[in-house]
C-alpha cells in the first residue's frame, strides 16, 4: 500500500522533510494555497477586543474566535484543505483518522463536502456532543481504546487493510498548512500584535502560527499552552525529543494528547518562543472568563490560550495579545457544573 504522503498530490518546490513517509515541510506558500481553498467554503472568523482585560492584566486582549466555524473550531481550514489535494483516486476509497472530537469533526465536515465516505476512530469515552456532530456530518464513528493513542493505532490498521487515505491527526502538511490560515487572517486585521497564544493538543495549530507568524513577523512572540496534566508537546519542547507519556489527566480533551507529534514538533520546536502549562482550574477559569466578558462559549481547550496568557501577564505588558479560541464543542451539563464551580479572573 502507498503511504499517505506518497498518494496524496503535492506541488513541485517544497522543502524536503527528512522522513520516506513524510516527504515535505509546509511553507508559506502552501498556507497561501490553502487560503483559497479554504475561502470558497468558509468565512473569515472574527478578531475582537475585550477592553476590560487591560485594566486587570496591563495588556490588550484580542480574541481569534474559530470556534464560530461550523465544526466549533480551526481544524475544519486543515481538513478541507487536505480534501482538496486528495486524488480522485484516493477520494474513492476514502479516509479515516483518529480524534477525540475536533479533528474528527474537521475531516468529516471536509469528506461530506467532497463527497467522500470518512471512518473516525475515537476513544472510549468520546466526547457525546462531539461523536454526535461527527455522526451528523455523515462519518462512520467506531470508539477503540482508552485514549486517542489507541485510537490512532486502531485507526492506522483500517487503512492498511481497506487502503483508505490515513489522516493523521497532526503529522500531515495539509492539515498544517490550512490551519495556518487563521493566523494569516490576525495579521492582516492586527498587523502590531506582539504576542499570540495558542492551544497545543496534536501541535498542528502552533506550528502553523509558527510558520506564518515568525515569516511575517519575526519579532511576534508565540506561545504554545498545554495542561499540566497533558504535558507531552511541553516535555519535546523542552527536552529537544519526541515524547510519550504512560497517560493524561484533564478534562480538556481537546488537549488530552500522550505522543509528542513528529512534524509539528519539527516545525514549532525553534519558532516558538515559549510552551506554558495550566491547570485545569484554570482553564475552568478562563472558561467562564470568556462566557462572562467576551459572551463566548469555549470548550476547555478553546479556553487555553486564555488561560496561558493570564499566566505570562507580567510579561505582556503594553502588549497587544492574541488568543486564539479554538473548540466551543461542550456539553450543556458540564458547562453548568463549571460555572457554578469556578468564579472569572
Amino acid at each position: 500500500m502507498a503511504s499517505s504522503a506518497q498518494r496524496l498530490q503535492r506541488e513541485p518546490g517544497r522543502t524536503p522533510y527528512p522522513s520516506p513517509a513524510m516527504p515535505w515541510l509546509p511553507i508559506l506558500a502552501d498556507v497561501l494555497a490553502a487560503k483559497r481553498v479554504i475561502a470558497r467554503t468558509l468565512p473569515r472568523t472574527p478578531l475582537i477586543e475585550v477592553p476590560s482585560f487591560r485594566e486587570q492584566f496591563g495588556f490588550d486582549l484580542f480574541l481569534k474566535v474559530e470556534s464560530v466555524l461550523p465544526t466549533g473550531a480551526f481544524k475544519v481550514r486543515g481538513g478541507l484543505f487536505l480534501m482538496d489535494r486528495l486524488p480522485a483516486e484516493q477520494k474513492a476509497k476514502g479516509v479515516v483518522t483518529a480524534s477525540t472530537g475536533n479533528h474528527g469533526q474537521s475531516i468529516a465536515f471536509a469528506a461530506r463536502a467532497a463527497q467522500v465516505t470518512a471512518s473516525i476512530f475515537v476513544p472510549e469515552g468520546a466526547n457525546p456532543a462531539k461523536v454526535a456532530s461527527m455522526q451528523q456530518l455523515g462519518a462512520n464513528v467506531v470508539f477503540a481504546g482508552n485514549d486517542f493513542a489507541d485510537s490512532c493505532r486502531a485507526a492506522e490498521a483500517f487503512a492498511a487493510e481497506n487502503g483508505a487515505y490515513y489522516v493523521h491527526p497532526a503529522n500531515e502538511p495539509c492539515l498544517i498548512a490550512g490551519v495556518g490560515t487563521y493566523t494569516l487572517e490576525i495579521l492582516e486585521d492586527l498587523p502590531d500584535a506582539g504576542a499570540l497564544f495558542v492551544a497545543i493538543g496534536g501541535g498542528s495549530g502552533v506550528s502553523g502560527a509558527c510558520l506564518v507568524g515568525k515569516a511575517i513577523n519575526p519579532g511576534l512572540a508565540i506561545y504554545g499552552v498545554q495542561a499540566t496534566g497533558a504535558p507531552a508537546a511541553y516535555e519535546g519542547w523542552r527536552q529537544r525529543k519526541l515524547v510519550t507519556l504512560d497517560r493524561t489527566d484533564t478534562f480538556a480533551e481537546g488537549v488530552a494528547t500522550r505522543e509528542a507529534m513528529d512534524l509539528p514538533s519539527r516545525i514549532f520546536w525553534d519558532k516558538v518562543d515559549a510552551v506554558t502549562l495550566v491547570s485545569d482550574q484554570e482553564l475552568k477559569r478562563s472558561m467562564v472568563t470568556l462566557l462572562e466578558r467576551a459572551h463566548i462559549v469555549a470548550e476547555g481547550a478553546g479556553a487555553a490560550a486564555l488561560a496561558g496568557a493570564i499566566s505570562r501577564a507580567d510579561q505582556l505588558q503594553g502588549k497587544k495579545v492574541v488568543c486564539v479560541v479554538s473548540g466551543g464543542n461542550v456539553t450543556l451539563s458540564a458547562l453548568k457544573a463549571i460555572v457554578n464551580e469556578e468564579q472569572p479572573w
